[in-house]
């Protein structure tokens, strides 16, 4: 056993030495990626300032030009008033308007489309940078458990340590779902925000110049973007944690989620509950929610069906969840394999959810045969009769 361990040992070593090493990697090239966004900051602040200062250059040229033009249709009516340089001075005028608010506005569309992409660049490093964190904060996982005391490698191979593995794994997907939300948040809602603020200060400066149909115009476009950032708003309160499935339970919010997907998606969906419906522990309905979900999520991402149907039974001592789908299927066996083998929380967070409520799945499906998802979950009577 003590050479075992010894091979152990060394190999455990090596690793630390590697990870520290890819650890460190990661750590410039996330500071790297941070000073890269920082000077993408400066440059698009630089831009928006240049694009206010353009834009105001634009509207006093514009309001020049319509002038100039007025100018030049009176000098040119009355000849008895005006003379031919008076003419000639106008036209040039106004030409010389002309040419100088096409070359601002040929400006104003350039730095419109260079504000554009250094967003696109922005968010694209932004989101470099959150992979390498999460990167590196797997890695430091992962070293905690390499660095621990050799005594106790020997346990580890022979339980697995299961109950950490999947609090370890909860976890992960709980980090995962945060930045999953402030994503939504930044990308939605905020960069929303951020353009209607820009456009209340094009309307402030409309309504210095009395321009009011334009503002009014503004004002209504401003009214849509609000609406629409409202809307974001309540999509992401519904994915946290739908208001209905405490109000009025868990058939109701199941089926308002399978008419939502469908609309979304334009899968045909089917919903159908047999026995009579009860009302079942909170984290229990949520539970099933979330599994439902993500079963849901599994078929689109992955089986391009034409449509999904979703069964809920109510057995006396047992929930049973039936989801299908006439998609690309799969080969079992090779698929959970494979994600015991990696990070992903597909059909294994499905499992995890099922034993954390003491149930069981069920998974059948075979290539071009759709797939068939089974859970059970067992219902505790004391807990139900509450």
């Amino acid at each position: 056993m003590d050479y075992r361990i010894d091979d152990i040992d060394r190999v455990i070593k090596n690793a630390v030495l590697v990870m520290e090493e890819s650890k460190y990697q990661i750590f410039e090239i996330c500071e790297s990626a941070r000073k890269e966004l920082f000077s993408l900051g400066q440059e698009l602040n630089q831009v928006l300032s240049e694009a206010a200062e353009i834009i105001d250059k634009v509207d006093r040229l514009e309001l020049d030009y319509r002038r100039a033009r007025i100018r030049l249709t009176e000098v040119s009516r009355d000849f008895v008033r005006y003379k031919e340089e008076d003419i000639k001075a106008a036209y040039e005028k106004a030409t010389q308007l002309q040419l100088d608010l096409m070359v601002f506005r040929e400006k104003e569309g350039y730095l419109r489309a260079r504000r554009d992409e250094l967003q696109k660049r922005v968010r694209n490093v932004d989101q470099s940078i959150e992979r390498a964190e999460m990167i590196g904060s797997q890695i430091n996982v992962v070293l905690d458990y390499l660095s621990g005391d050799l005594n106790q490698v020997t346990r580890i191979l022979e339980s697995a340590q299961n109950r950490q593995q999947i609090g370890l794994k909860i976890i992960l997907a709980q980090e995962e779902e945060r930045k999953r939300i402030a994503r939504e948040i930044h990308d939605g809602p905020a960069q929303s925000l951020a353009n209607i603020v820009l456009r209340t200060e094009i309307a402030e400066r409309m309504l210095v110049k009395k321009e009011f149909q334009l503002v009014q115009e503004e004002l209504i476009d401003l009214k849509g973007q609000v609406r629409s950032g409202l809307q974001e708003i309540r999509k992401i309160i519904f994915n946290l944690r739908p208001m209905a499935l405490d109000d009025l339970g868990l058939v109701p919010t199941l089926r308002k989620y399978v008419q939502d997907f469908e609309e979304k998606t334009k899968i045909r969906t089917i919903f159908d509950t047999i026995g009579k419906e009860m009302r079942l522990p909170s984290a229990m309905e949520a539970g099933i929610y979330r599994m439902v979900q993500e079963a849901f999520s599994n078929a689109l991402k992955h089986a391009n069906p034409s449509y999904v149907a979703l069964d809920l039974t109510y057995q006396a001592q047992m929930v049973k969840i039936v989801v299908k789908d006439n998609g690309v299927g799969f080969h079992v066996d090779l698929i959970e394999s494979r994600a015991k083998d990696s990070a992903h929380f597909g059909l294994i967070g499905m499992r995890e959810r099922v034993e954390l409520l003491e149930g069981r799945m069920e998974i059948e499906s075979a290539i071009n045969e759709g797939t068939k998802v089974t859970i059970h979950i067992p219902i505790n009577v004391e807990q139900r009769k509450e």
